[in-house]
């Protein structure tokens, strides 16, 4: 790894060496698949191929959200996708998402399946199929994918800006997290005066707006990411932390951050959910043996 403090870019770049840090095992800076592998299909007209991230239980909590509605045919099974071994550059998840990013969806409802990838377009495809969550009035719905672009727009500062260079970078740099950190705080700042004027994030109700925002900016504020709350002064955002106490509190929302998550404690992990019943039975408590 060079030397960040003199370091003078080449006129060409060239990848011959690996980038160091968290996830240099797979960052690479072409496209495609790196092997042939096919993607598991199971029972329910939703196929889920994703990952407990941010992104990825943004999906998971508007499938749980549609369940909770009765949207049966929202039913769906969640296939783990392990980022860091790899998983999604598998030939049939590429073909899924060509862009090799969780989470990806298949819906088998009808006689074509049909696609959908990048967790935005994913929420807008859900809400429009069955009607809910998204705003009928043209301001109001207006307004709501106003915000939903606005986080898809600005979670990489977050993540692959301050989460990286903060969390998971081999050196830290104080240019590049205060730079990010910058950001962050301003994001918040924007959220938090929107919130101070409504409920929630679009208006009165809850929508996709807030399903998006909710992983990213209120996991943040409940001091759930990267370790930053007392860094960033999460709690001076009263106005996020009052909207992101509501959000947490829906159980749909409790149900949703636990699919395909790989860490926190066991009893919040369900690695694959097939059956609503893999809430109670097969969480990571459930399935570990015996102590002796």
């Amino acid at each position: 790894m060079s030397d960040t403090s003199n370091y003078t870019p080449p006129k060409v770049w060239t990848w011959d060496q690996a980038s160091g840090g968290a996830f240099a095992n797979i960052n690479r800076p072409i496209a495609g698949a790196t092997h042939e592998k096919e993607l598991p299909v199971g029972r329910h007209p939703l196929q889920l191929y994703s990952l407990g991230t941010p992104n990825g239980q943004k999906v998971t909590i508007m499938l749980e959200e549609l369940l909770a509605l009765g949207h049966s045919g929202a039913e769906y099974d969640a296939w783990l996708i392990k980022i860091s071994d790899g998983d999604q550059f598998g030939s049939g998840f590429v073909d899924v998402n060509p862009n090799s990013k969780i989470p990806a969806l298949m819906d088998r409802s009808g006689p074509k399946p049909v696609r959908v990838f990048e967790s935005g377009a994913i929420l807008l495809y859900l809400a429009e199929k069955f009607d809910a969550f998204l705003p009928k009035d043209h301001a109001t719905r207006a307004e709501c994918l106003s915000w939903l672009f606005w986080q898809m727009g600005s979670a990489p500062y977050l993540g692959g800006g301050f989460g990286h260079f903060y969390a998971y970078a081999p050196v830290k740099i104080e240019y590049a997290i205060n730079r990010f950190a910058m950001e962050v705080k301003r994001q918040l700042d924007v959220l938090d005066r929107r919130l101070a004027e409504t409920e929630y994030v679009s208006g009165n109700d809850y929508t996709i707006a807030d399903i998006a925002i909710f992983p990213w900016y209120g996991g943040l504020a409940k001091g759930l990411q990267y370790n930053a709350g007392e860094f960033l002064s999460v709690q001076d955002y009263k106005n996020v932390q009052r909207w992101a106490d509501a959000v947490l509190d829906r159980p749909a929302v409790k149900r949703g951050r636990k699919v395909n998550r790989l860490s926190g404690d066991l009893s919040d992990q369900l690695h694959e959910r097939h059956d609503s019943a893999d809430f109670d039975h097969k969480t990571q408590d459930k399935l570990q043996p015996p102590k002796v």
